[in-house]
């Protein structure tokens, strides 16, 4: 991939500017004592129990080290989220995402409009939370410390996402999701050398950590399996006569994801849950009610664990009516002289593609569901000195699936073999 000159610059400019990002995660936040909060957070198992530890889980510890990149690229994900959601409610937002280009346009710069003032919401709540905070972590919490943290948490936020827009544009891969990666993967090196420093000192924990390599090895193998998974619905295009040409006469099919929500439905379960936590946190609520609620909430709990199994399979299906409109697309394929066979156009093509969307989803967000679950298991069963698992797994394996299919293509353009000597990528001509 070195030997094509694009290629090889795209990927370069990718890699500087992520190291930019890494870099910048290390400059401090005004007016906070870092070492007081990283002491903080020292008690608590990475991607913790309340909707902060979620939130430095996908920041890469910006937060635990109290950096200007403490709210990373959040608030950008939870606007578009909220910009494609209102997509399928309001008729001015459905409007724009069908006017093309120019449509795209004014909903990305929406989207920013609202990021700007998520960023300062959640500035302000990080800013009230840090003074609440016990030890010492704000020596002065006045007015100016909020004011100054505001203005930088919300600078940090843009300055994160021009990286991410500006990787997308020049570099390889899609920027926002490569900022997210990068965040995750930096925990696991720690996480090796902590695991190496316990065989040191207890030789029999060998035999664990040999064990949860393998199983480490054999889940992300099954991660990829089934975010690769897809069910291949036949569509027989009619030929169409345009003037002298003929288009149309032939057969593809609809490729329906066995996890089409992806990523979304645990990140909607962990804040449902972690929600009455948080707030326990943020008005330091020691009564018996909320300490009882926090315990039959908390991983581990069998309460937690029903009811989180349960929002992933709930949500995984309400994101999947939002992304994917049978009817919608049942209405295409008669607009374009597609059918599938044996199948009436109209209704009927509808009613058969939802139900495949029924019976494909559920076996995928139990699957998913069985991964959020997994740093738990690893945790407590063969004690994992890092967060492996969840969230973080299922992003870095879907970052790194869309990034080496965008490899693949343009080694494959340039009529080059493709990244890897055996094995296709899916997308990758046959």
């Amino acid at each position: 991939m070195f030997r094509i000159p694009d290629l090889k610059k795209k990927i370069l400019f990718t890699a500087l500017f992520l190291v930019l990002y890494r870099l910048g995660s290390f400059i401090p936040l005004p007016g906070v004592n870092a070492t007081a909060l990283k002491a903080f957070f020292e008690g608590a198992r990475e991607g913790g129990n309340t909707l902060f530890g979620l939130l430095d889980l996908f920041v890469g510890g910006n937060f635990e080290r109290a950096s200007v990149f403490a709210l990373g690229i959040m608030p950008y994900i939870t606007a578009s989220i909220v910009i494609q959601l209102l997509g399928s409610i309001i008729p001015y937002f459905e409007k724009l995402r069908k006017e093309g280009a120019d449509g795209q346009k004014k909903l990305n710069q929406i989207t920013r409009y609202g990021t700007v003032a998520l960023a300062a919401f959640n500035a302000l709540t990080i800013t009230m939370w840090l003074t609440n905070l016990s030890g010492g972590v704000v020596p002065r919490p006045n007015f100016l410390f909020h004011l100054t943290g505001i203005i930088t948490l919300v600078t940090g936020t843009m300055i994160v996402m021009w990286i991410g827009e500006q990787i997308t544009e020049h570099g390889i891969g899609n920027g926002i999701s490569l900022i997210i990666f990068a965040g995750i993967i930096a925990r696991y090196p720690e996480g090796f050398v902590r695991m190496i420093q316990k065989i040191s000192v207890d030789p029999s924990y060998t035999w664990k950590a040999i064990a949860a390599v393998v199983l480490m090895v054999l889940v992300t193998a099954a991660v990829i399996f089934v975010t690769e998974a897809v069910r291949k619905i036949p569509v027989q295009y009619a030929k169409r006569i345009v003037g002298r040409r003929v288009y149309g006469g032939q057969s593809t099919y609809i490729p329906l994801r066995v996890n089409t929500a992806g990523v979304i439905p645990i990140i909607f379960a962990q804040s449902v849950l972690m929600f009455p936590a948080t707030i326990a946190a943020l008005l330091g609520g020691d009564s018996p009610f909320w300490t009882t609620l926090k315990n039959w909430l908390s991983p581990g709990a069998v309460l937690y664990t029903i009811l989180y199994v349960g929002l992933i399979i709930f949500f995984a299906y309400f994101y999947t009516a939002i992304v994917l409109n049978p009817t919608e697309m049942a209405e295409n394929m008669v607009k374009y002289g597609g059918h599938i066979p044996g199948k009436k156009p109209g209704k009927k093509t509808a009613e058969y593609i939802n139900s495949v969307l029924v019976r494909i989803t559920l076996p995928g967000a139990i699957f998913f569901a069985f991964i959020a679950l997994l740093p738990e298991i690893m945790s407590n069963r063969l004690d994992l000195p890092f967060y492996f698992g969840g969230t973080g797994l299922l992003i870095v394996v879907g970052v790194a699936l869309d990034t080496l299919q965008q490899i693949e293509s343009h080694l494959v353009m340039r009529h080059y073999d493709g990244f890897m000597k055996k094995g296709k990528l899916r997308g990758r001509s046959i």
